[in-house]
This record gives C-alpha cells, structure tokens and sequence, in this order.
C-alpha cells in the first residue's frame, strides 16, 4: 500500500495518544545549561585533552580548533532546519524529513542508543573520580561501582521531576566548571607556561603525524584526537530536543546552538592550549603517559597546585565529580527524550510515550535507567578496578557513540540539502542550505573513517570484540531502526504515515511522496 506524506491521522485511525512536555519552560539560558552540561567543559578537559594529547601530541588544541571549525559549519544547515522543524525528536525528525521515514527511524534508533552510552561512559568518569578523590581526601577505598549506581539513582529520582529543576543543577555545575578552567589558564599564561608560549600547538598541521606523540607514546593518531575533541561536543546539537519546552524555539535554537559550539570551541582550544603549555611542547605528552600509568589521578591537578594552588586542585578534584555526573544527566534526559519521541510516534512501545505529573517523559526516562544500567553493570562484571570505569567504561562506550553520531550528523546534512530543495525550496540558499551542509558531512564522514581506522591505538587493543566490530555494531543499530520502520510500512501504514511528523510548530507543509 502506498502512503503518503501528507496524510494525517484523521484520514486513518484513532491518533495516539497526544502526550506532551511542559511547554515554555525553558528560556535560552536553560537550553543553554542543557546543551553546554552535556558537553560537560570540565569532564571534556580533564579526559578528552589526555587522550587528545595522546593522538596528537602538543597539536591537540588543533584538534580542538578543527573540530570548531567543522562544528560550526554544520550548525549552519542544522539551524535553518531547526528552523522549520520544532520536535523533540532531534536527529530523527531532520533526517526523516529530509530522506525518508526508513532511514529517519535508523537514525533515531542509533542516536537514542547512542546517548544511553554517553550517559553510561560519563557515569564511568564519575565513578573514577569520585572514587580517586574520596580516597585521596578520606583514605576510603569504596569500590568504584557504588559511586556509578548511586549516580544513576540520583538521576531517576530527578528525572520524574520539571525539567526546570534539572536546568537549576546544570546551571550552577557550567559555571563553577568554567571559572575553574579559566583561573587555570589564566595562571599560566600569566606565567607564560613551562617554557614560554608558542603557536606550535595551534598548526593544525601538527595534528597529524605530531612528533611528541610519536617520540613518547610510539604513534601519532590523528583519529584519537579527531575522536577526544568531537567528543567534547557531544550535546551541541540537543537545541531542537528541547523544542517543545522551549518558550521560543526558533530564536533559541539559533543562539543556543551556535553560542554552543562556539563558545565551547573558545574555552577547549584556550584550555588544552594551557595545558600543553604549562608542561612544555614534549614534556605534556609524557605527562599524559604518567597519568595513564597512574602517577596522579589527572595530568591537570599538577597544573593548578604549580600555577594557582592547592586551592584550586581541590575545586577542580570536586568538579571531577560533580561536572561528570551533570554531564550524564544531560545525555540521560536527551536519550529519554529521544526514547520519548519515538515511542509517542509508535515506533517504540506505545507506553513509553506516557509523562509524569510534571510532564517530563517519565517512563521513557525508567527504560533509559534500566538501559543505562545494563551498560554499567556488563562494564563493571568485565573490569570492576577503578581505572576500569575510566579506561573501559570512560572510554570504549563513547568511541562507539561519537562513530554513531558522526554518521547521523553526515546523514542529517544530506537530509537538510534534500528538505530544501523539495519541500522547503522557499528558505533554500547556495550556502546555508547546500555548500555548508556538504562540507559538514566531509568533515563528519572524514572523521568517522580516521576513528576506525585508529581505534585500537585508543582503546589500547584491537582484538577485544567490543572494539574490533565497532563499525558492524553501528550498523547493526542502525540497521535495527530500518527494520522496525519497514515493519511499520508493511503493518501499519498508518502510524508509518505519521512517523517524524509530530510537530510542537513547523510552518513547513510535509512533503506527497509514496
């Protein structure tokens, strides 16, 4: 049976049931904590620039600075079909706008997947700092699990409640975050680093093939530290998941998205640039080598007792704990809302759609835990040690999320040139809509090429199942949203017909395609 784009649930049967969330909740500095918590300033720069160090040498705040560029670029096609296109459904709704119902519901199946892995990496964070830092405060060796399952708890019990409370506790988080990591930048070009400051580490040439990498680690790989600095952004992009509870979603899809990867981008290249600057060009890859040997828990805390003090060391020992955790709960409610949209769209079990009394996607937000859960306990009967929640958890969940997200984001460029050329051909322009989004998905199907191709290097051993068949585990996923969405055309042609549909506001009419 052929269906059509067009038809509504009127025209077939009963619609689902019209779950929604708060409405005008959130104004521009609530998305903004949303989106730039989720990225998480601290966590990214006491993870990401070891690992990126690690790749790339001293060049890693190039890496930072070409992951902005690329970034920023795709927001450019991103924004305009945020523009047209207010769900919660994110990824999902673009590409399914743009390319089709089939691939729209591979991609929202991958990209839901893909932030419970986050959500479930950045809990391993957590759970190493927490349990360095108690120890090195109190002596008290608590296993390393009881801070990870404390966490997701907390998560839950925040997730039955209005999403405005959540916001609160991100808000506080960014700014204590960024304060911490400006003081410590700040103290060492005051300083002016170990030995003096340079314009090396910003040659984005030195990203690849960098000799302090190769002289101290044996390899340079450009795709880890491509992977650690798209890593840092993860999150960005959830401007149009919280369209709905936006009071404004237009205008603050716009200004929050692009003053994310911006902004971010400014604070990552200045931070990572101070942190191989404070070492020295050499001597700030051996450090990483000593933290990943387990000298000190972070190659950071040196930094700030030899450039601001103690003091400092202990703000950022307790934002090692506090920064992760909100980053987590950020991935958590965009994976629920993920789960949320497209349940309320019949693609996942209808009861997922249901909200609590606050209007927040309740039952959604239950499976997210169960899931989450699921991740960290498999992780945790593999290497239940402390380095274990950091170097497996921390690290092999994430490698697989980015790989997935990056090919979403190639995909939902594609979907955006396509949106504009057929059924949006009134806001079609030659770059915002066409030359900016081609870029974007080079940039992105680049970046996915070098992280397969560089895996092992990061995950530290290439045989493990869980990374050898990183790209066919994407594909799986993917290929798993494909088949429910086939399954629907052939079974239920009319909830199919309403897939990527469910719209807070789109003054765009859908396209009449069969």
């Amino acid at each position: 049976m052929a269906v059509q784009e067009g038809l509504t649930p009127a025209a077939a049967d009963p619609p689902l049931a019209p779950h929604r969330l708060a409405s005008g909740a959130l104004g521009l500095p609530g998305v903004i904590f949303c989106i730039v918590t989720g990225a998480a300033p601290m966590t990214a720069m006491l993870f990401n620039v070891p690992v990126a160090v690690q790749g790339s040498g001293y060049g890693a705040p190039a890496a930072f600075l070409l992951a902005t560029v690329a970034l920023t670029v795709f927001s450019v096609g991103y924004i305009a079909m945020s523009r047209r296109v207010t769900s919660a459904g994110g990824f999902y709704t673009f590409v399914a706008r743009g390319l089709g119902r089939i691939p729209g519901v591979g991609s929202g199946v991958l990209i839901a997947l893909c932030y419970m892995l986050f959500s479930a990496s950045v809990i391993g964070v957590m759970g190493y700092f927490a349990a360095t830092s108690v120890e090195s405060w109190t002596g008290a060796r608590i296993p390393v699990w009881v801070y990870m399952f404390t966490a997701l708890a907390v998560m839950t019990l925040l997730a039955w409640f209005h999403i405005e409370l959540t916001t609160r506790i991100l808000g506080v988080s960014l700014v204590l975050e960024v304060l911490a990591l400006l003081i410590l930048s700040v103290g060492v070009f005051v300083h002016g680093g170990a030995h003096g400051l340079s314009a090396a580490p910003m040659n984005p040439a030195e990203v690849f093939g960098n000799r302090g990498a190769a002289h101290v680690f044996g390899t340079a790989a450009a795709g880890v530290a491509l992977f650690a600095a798209f890593w840092s952004w993860v999150g960005f992009e959830m401007a149009p998941n919280y369209a709905e509870e936006s009071r404004d979603p237009h205008r603050i899809a716009r200004a929050a998205t692009y003053g994310s990867v911006i902004g971010l981008g400014v604070l990552y290249m200045i931070v990572s640039y101070a942190f191989v600057s404070g070492w020295g060009q050499t001597q700030s890859v051996q450090a990483v080598k000593d933290q990943f040997a387990g000298k000190y828990d972070s190659a950071f805390y040196p930094l700030a007792q030899t450039f601001v003090g103690h003091w400092l060391v202990v703000m950022m020992q307790v934002l090692a704990v506090v920064s992760p955790f909100a980053c987590a709960m950020a991935f958590y409610n965009t994976g629920s809302r993920y789960l949320f949209s497209l349940a309320r769209e019949g693609v996942a079990p209808a009861p997922l759609a249901r909200t609590s009394r606050h209007h927040s996607p309740a039952a959604a937000s239950m499976t997210v835990t169960v899931l989450v859960g699921l991740i960290v306990l498999g992780f945790t009967l593999y290497d239940s040690s402390t380095e274990g929640a950091l170097l497996k958890l921390g690290t092999w969940a994430p490698l697989m999320g980015v790989l997935g997200i990056l090919g979403v984001q190639a995909l939902t460029s594609f979907a955006i040139i396509r949106y504009f050329l057929t059924t949006a051909r009134d806001g079609f322009h030659w770059f915002t809509t066409l030359t900016a989004p081609l870029i974007g998905a080079a940039a992105m199907t680049g970046a996915c090429y070098l992280l397969i191709d560089n895996r092992a290097v990061l995950a530290g051993d290439g045989k493990v199942p869980f990374i050898r068949y990183l790209p066919e585990a994407i594909l799986l996923m993917f290929a798993l949203g494909l088949a429910i969405a086939v399954w629907l055309r052939a079974r239920r042609p009319e909830r199919y017909a309403r897939l990527g549909h469910f719209e807070h506001a789109d003054p765009a009419p859908p396209p009449t395609v069969a």
